[in-house]
């Protein structure tokens, strides 16, 4: 191999290490994000969860409100619950939509997906005897919000309210530490 070969070939292999090492290499505490696909799919999850859950609340459906949730679901026995409390006054919600300021992909499984997610509820009209009445803008809420595959179904599993930021962080700095 003749001189300027050999450093060419030397030089190529030296960048090869490095683009490998720089790959490879990521500062401490750096967590890598999934792949785009991955952090997606939950997100089409809970929008497509978000609309069939709308179509229960405009025509006043508890089994297909009951469909959404996994049985036992605490959230879900309060979602019908208020359901239930809208159609003794003879109202039904149309017009229910999620708007999310964030979704934070937690876990994201085959047949099971962990999300925190802020959001408030928007448009809402309830609708009755009397007429039409547009329902206040939620406030801005974040929760965990676990949903499990049951068969080809996402169904909600449980919700934890999560604490607001300012107001957790509100507690701790007034404590003393030792």
């Amino acid at each position: 191999m003749t001189g300027s070969r050999l450093l060419t070939a030397l030089l190529l292999a030296g960048l090869g290490c490095l683009l490998a090492v720089g790959v490879a290499w990521r500062p401490a505490g750096v967590v890598p994000r999934a792949p785009a696909a991955d952090r997606i799919a939950p997100l089409m999850v809970l929008a497509a969860w978000d609309r069939s859950r709308a179509g229960a609340w405009s025509t006043g459906d508890p089994a297909a409100l009951d469909r959404l949730y996994a049985p036992g679901s605490a959230a879900g026995a309060a979602d019908r619950a208020l359901l239930a409390a809208y159609a003794e006054r003879g109202l039904r919600v149309t017009g229910l939509r999620m708007q999310r300021a964030a979704v934070v992909v937690l876990i994201a499984e085959a047949d099971r997906t962990v999300l925190r997610v802020t959001d408030r509820v928007v448009g809402a009209t309830a609708t009755g005897r009397g007429g039409r009445a547009a329902l206040p803008r939620d406030g801005w809420s974040m929760r965990t919000v676990v949903l499990a595959r049951v068969g080809e179904e996402w169904r909600v599993v449980e919700v934890r309210d999560q604490a607001r930021p300012v107001a957790s962080t509100d507690v701790t700095s007034r404590s003393e530490n030792p």
